[in-house]
Formats: C-alpha cells, sequence, structure tokens
C-alpha cells in the first residue's frame, strides 16, 4: 500500500466531502427531470417526444431553487443531527469515567501522544466485538466500543483499536462517512416512502373509478422507479468512498501505539464476533472497524465487489508485516 501523509489524507476526505456535496443536488435535480419526464410521457396524450423532454426541461428550471433550498434544508437537519441518529441506530450511550477508568486513560494518553482533543467515549452494551468514531467536530467526535471489545481484548490491543479510530478522526474519515450515511439515508427514506405509498394505493378511494386509481398508480410506480435509481447511485457515491481508509486507519494506528502486532490481535479477536445486534442499517454499519453484520456465504461473492471494509485478513497480514 502506498503511504500517504496525514495531510494528504485530510485533503483527500476534505475534496471528497465537497464532491458529495456538490453531486447530491443534481442528482437531485436530475432525478426530478426523470420523474416529471415519464409522469408526463406515461399520463398525458404528446404526439411528439421532444415535447415531453422540453416541457420536463422548464417545469425542473422552476423548480431548481425550491428544490436546491429543500435539499440544503434537509441536509443541514440531517448533518447536526448526525450524533442522535447514530446513536440510536448503533444502541450506544455515554460511557462515565468513573464506570471505565482503564478506556479512559489509553484514549487520553494516545490523544495527548498526537495533541489532539480528547473525544467523547460511548459504550455499546453488546458482548460481540466491535468499535466505531463518529463526529464533525471536536464537539461531537466520538469513539464507541462495545462492551465485548474492552472486556476482551488486553491493553495492547485495546489501545490498537482506540488508535485505528483516532486515526479516523485525524484523517477526518468520520465527516466523510457522515456526509454519505446523510444522502444515502435521504434516499432511502424517499423509497420507502413511495414503496408503502405503492402498496397502500390499491386499497385507497375504492369509490374513485378505475382509470384514477390506474393514474395513481401509474404516478406512484414512476416515483418509486425514480428514487430507486437514486438510491442505487446514492450507495454508489457511497462505495465510491475508497476502503483505503481502513489500511491508513490500521497503519496510523501502528505508528501511534508502535504496536501492529497488537492492533492484528485485535483485529483477529474481532473476526470472529464483530456482529452488533442493534446495527441494522448498511450506511451506519461501514463506520465501524469491521461491518457488524452477519455475512451469508451465498452472496460473499457479490457483497465482494461493494463492500466498504477490505477483507479482514488483508488487513492482518499487512500488518503482521511491519
Amino acid at each position: 500500500m502506498q503511504y500517504v501523509g496525514l495531510h494528504a489524507q485530510q485533503a483527500r476526505n476534505n475534496f471528497r466531502s465537497v464532491l458529495l456535496l456538490c453531486l447530491f443536488p443534481c442528482l437531485v435535480i436530475l432525478l426530478t427531470f426523470l420523474f416529471s419526464a415519464l409522469l408526463m410521457y406515461f399520463t398525458m396524450d404528446y404526439t411528439e417526444n421532444i415535447n415531453v423532454w422540453y416541457q420536463s426541461l422548464e417545469m425542473v428550471g422552476s423548480l431548481a431553487p425550491y428544490i436546491l433550498i429543500g435539499v440544503a434544508v434537509w441536509f443541514v437537519i440531517a448533518y447536526f443531527a448526525n450524533t442522535a441518529m447514530i446513536r440510536s441506530a448503533t444502541g450506544a450511550r455515554q460511557l462515565e469515567r468513573k464506570e471505565n477508568k482503564r478506556v479512559y486513560n489509553l484514549v487520553e494518553n494516545l490523544c495527548m501522544t498526537k495533541g489532539m482533543t480528547m473525544p467523547k467515549i460511548n459504550i455499546i452494551e453488546d458482548d460481540s466485538l466491535n468499535a466505531f468514531a463518529s463526529g464533525i467536530n471536536n464537539k461531537t467526535y466520538t469513539v464507541s466500543l462495545s462492551r465485548g471489545i474492552i472486556n476482551k481484548l488486553d491493553d495492547d490491543e485495546l489501545e490498537g483499536v482506540i488508535a485505528h479510530e483516532l486515526t479516523h478522526i485525524r484523517n477526518r474519515d468520520v465527516r466523510l462517512l457522515i456526509v454519505s450515511i446523510v444522502f444515502v439515508g435521504i434516499f432511502a427514506m424517499l423509497t420507502n416512502i413511495a414503496f408503502r405509498a405503492l402498496l397502500y394505493a390499491p386499497r385507497r378511494s375504492r369509490s374513485s373509478n378505475g382509470k384514477n386509481q390506474g393514474g395513481a398508480i401509474v404516478v406512484i410506480l414512476i416515483a418509486l422507479a425514480v428514487a430507486v435509481i437514486g438510491y442505487f447511485f446514492s450507495t454508489l457515491m457511497r462505495f465510491a468512498i475508497s476502503r483505503n481508509r481502513e489500511y491508513m486507519a490500521d497503519a496510523g494506528a501502528a505508528e501511534m501505539t508502535r504496536q501492529p502486532q497488537a492492533l492484528a490481535s485485535a483485529l483477529r479477536k474481532i473476526s470472529y464476533n464483530p456482529n452488533i445486534a442493534a446495527v441494522k442499517r448498511d450506511d451506519v454499519a461501514q463506520l465501524f472497524i469491521e461491518h457488524p453484520r452477519k455475512k451469508t456465504n451465498a452472496f460473499v461473492g457479490i457483497s465482494g465487489l461493494f463492500a466498504t471494509h477490505p477483507p479482514i485478513e488483508q488487513r492482518i497480514s499487512i500488518l503482521e508485516q511491519f
């Protein structure tokens, strides 16, 4: 793996964050155009298709400012509510110093060696082994550890895991991931709304005539198709965030602790039981040191193409070569 300095890695992640912020409203406008074009094509009588595209372009042009404002408001709310959202999605709670001075001492010592601001520390009441970092600034940066990883790793191994998460914060990986989580979450919600509307549509308006009901179903089908396309492309944006971030965090942890073998040992133990029962969302799962959901053998080959984490065996092998 090619070495990349801290400032270079931060610059890359800052650029990717800005790129995602620019691409998202463009994608929303494009999907609005597609929705209006399909709606006109299937519900109105046009003799020439060019009229559909022209009318759709005109409609989107008039709606674009409102779309951009709506996207901005939506994103700001989700962006600053991410801490509560992630805590809810992972079942994490704040770990008090008096509950576990060992963990606080490890985090404080590592932060002092790099001149970092002490992040908050959360705990997930789960006996499995996993951890993640989150937050967008010094006030919200948080390292979350499962109960299992605290109890089952020795001090050197746990220090390696904490150093890995602190490196994610130093590299600004967490900010980039939060942006991607917000975007994927928006389209996931829209897809879910459209799907529920489609399920509910046949039971609605029994008194209405078949033509009107059929038209409503067509509109919902179009909305569902567009929402699914949006979810697919926003998910691709998430996958486009390089998996090298895990290798970089491993390397940063090895440099911070001077004990790469300890982190390799920790990863090996984590690989046996990383599954956090509370985590149901794939976008949130990408925050963890190892994917916290069970993998089925039937989809290992396919999921590998879209995995947000590199194989943990490769990470262990690289650390053992330090």
